[in-house]
């Protein structure tokens, strides 16, 4: 059985060139034609805006189909307008949306049983939501705290269950190593760090380099580039 990346091997993947280049075309920096989820985070101001960041609007909807998946109409509407809305909503009041993955203060709620954890299930088992889609929702509502998670990062990572636990476990290690290096490709790509959160620099940084490659049933992985001979890439090599 794999075993999921190391902090040394992330890193060793996020130091290769063209990380900075794919952020840049993704989100269509300086010219490019960006990618329809360059604007999952920005359609109508974000998920998390204070009006509307403890209930799943129509814009949450759409945002999620800027990221190649779909609500069903008749869950979309519970989620508008009935049950399953009001009782994600009582979940979301519970969640602050200024708690980002990596911090101690974030544990409570993404461990099992935890509000986003609970909200992350109600979504799930919906009629035609599934983990993939109920993660990209809570993403687009808690954007600092929860990653957009799919296949695609799932085999490059080599994880499926407890991610957002094993991620917040890699961030908070070497003094938030990982943190500070997906800050300074965030800057390097140009990406407005108002906007554009480390979660979502990470994600993309990883889909990008893995969607072609990625062949689904008994996929090798991401490859892993050889860690670089100095600097906090080999340290977090050696330490892992």
């Amino acid at each position: 059985m794999r075993q999921p990346l190391t902090l040394g091997q992330i890193l060793a993947v996020l130091d290769e060139p063209q990380s900075v280049a794919d952020l840049r075309r993704y989100f269509g920096v300086a010219g490019q034609s960006p990618f329809t989820g360059g604007q999952f985070e920005r359609l109508g101001s974000g998920g998390d805006r204070p009006e509307t960041r403890n209930v799943i609007t129509a814009e949450d909807l759409v945002a999620v189909e800027l990221l190649s998946v779909r609500v069903p109409p008749r869950t979309a509407l519970d989620l508008l307008q009935g049950a399953l809305g009001k009782a994600v909503a009582a979940q979301l009041c519970e969640i602050p949306t200024d708690v980002p993955l990596g911090h101690p203060e974030a544990s409570p709620y993404i461990e099992r049983g935890g509000r986003a954890d609970r909200a992350w299930r109600l979504l799930r088992d919906a009629d035609g939501i599934g983990w993939v889609v109920a993660g990209k929702l809570l993403a687009r509502k808690r954007p600092l705290l929860v990653p957009v998670y799919d296949e695609v990062v799932a085999c490059a990572f080599r994880t499926r269950r407890n991610f957002w636990c094993w991620l917040h476990g890699r961030l908070s290690e070497q003094e938030a190593m990982l943190d500070s290096r997906l800050s300074e490709l965030r800057e390097q790509a140009g990406l407005p760090k108002e906007i554009i959160t480390l979660l979502r620099v990470l994600d993309v940084a990883i889909w990008m380099r893995h969607r072609d490659e990625h062949t689904a049933y008994r996929c090798r992985g991401i490859r892993i580039p050889k860690p670089a001979a100095s600097g906090r890439c080999a340290e977090a090599c050696q330490i892992a």
